[in-house]
């Protein structure tokens, strides 16, 4: 007698209709679940304690998460008070915070007077973007001029960090407060090396030399520490600086 052909269950023929958009349902669901994650943590949204990522440490800045890192900053004082105490590469002390007003104003804020051994002088910045600040001087800023010039930075001159404002030169983003607006950017504009040599963007940068050379590699390495790096290529607006911002945008240009 001849057996009767089994029937491969429905799974094994691809799955009816109704189980393949189960199964949709279970990705798109695993997808979203992932996605809020990833916003939550980039935000700064969770408290360090309750996260399992090792603490920043500004002298060994861990390359995968240095961003969530930076941003578990955003709201926590007491971490931002310690992280800056206990590195050698940041001088600042915190400010006062200025509670937000038609969308300006900070938390957690504090005032640089060094990072990566170059003076600076500037108004209240964000903590997370003061420590940006202070990786990008230490591991691009400072290593560059040491590869082109064969000397270190001295200082560094910005154009200002807190400043209740919309956004400028964009049409698209007009009507948006800038990051300015809650100390959350920095407008870089020139740098001294020990020499006493300047190096302006708005001189320097559209040079074939070594200047030109220098801020070109600080401007793309603003990117490995900041959100947000805009040059003078991007437009005319910012024809005479960088602007480095810790927003909820991503742009390196």
């Amino acid at each position: 007698m001849r057996r009767a052909r089994r029937t491969p269950p429905a799974f094994e023929r691809g799955g009816t209709p109704a189980q393949l958009l189960k199964l949709v349902n279970r990705i798109l669901l695993g997808v979203l679940i992932l996605f809020v994650v990833v916003i939550v943590f980039r935000q700064g949204l969770v408290p360090a304690r309750y996260t399992p990522l090792p603490r920043l440490d500004l002298e060994n800045p861990l390359p995968l998460v240095v961003d969530w890192q930076i941003a578990e900053l955003r709201f926590d004082r007491e971490l931002c008070r310690d992280t800056i105490a206990s590195s050698e590469i940041i001088e600042a002390r915190q400010v006062a915070d200025r509670p937000k007003q038609k969308g300006c104003g900070w938390t957690n804020a504090v005032r640089i007077s060094e990072a990566g051994g170059a003076k600076f002088s500037a108004g209240p910045l964000s903590c997370q973007a003061a420590a940006a600040f202070a990786l990008w001087v230490q591991y691009e800023v400072q290593p560059a001029a040491e590869r082109i010039f064969g000397q270190r930075v001295r200082s560094i001159q910005n154009f200002g960090t807190y400043s209740c404002r919309n956004i400028i030169g964009s049409r698209f983003w007009k009507n948006r407060r800038s990051e300015h607006a809650t100390a959350n950017a920095i407008d870089v504009a020139k740098f001294r090396l020990a020499d006493g040599t300047q190096i302006s963007v708005l001189r320097d940068w559209n040079g074939k030399g070594k200047k030109a050379e220098f801020l070109r590699a600080v401007n793309k390495g603003g990117c490995r520490f900041f959100r947000v790096t805009l040059g003078p290529d991007f437009n005319r607006a910012h024809r005479d600086h960088f602007h480095f911002d810790r927003g909820q945008l991503w742009s390196c240009r």
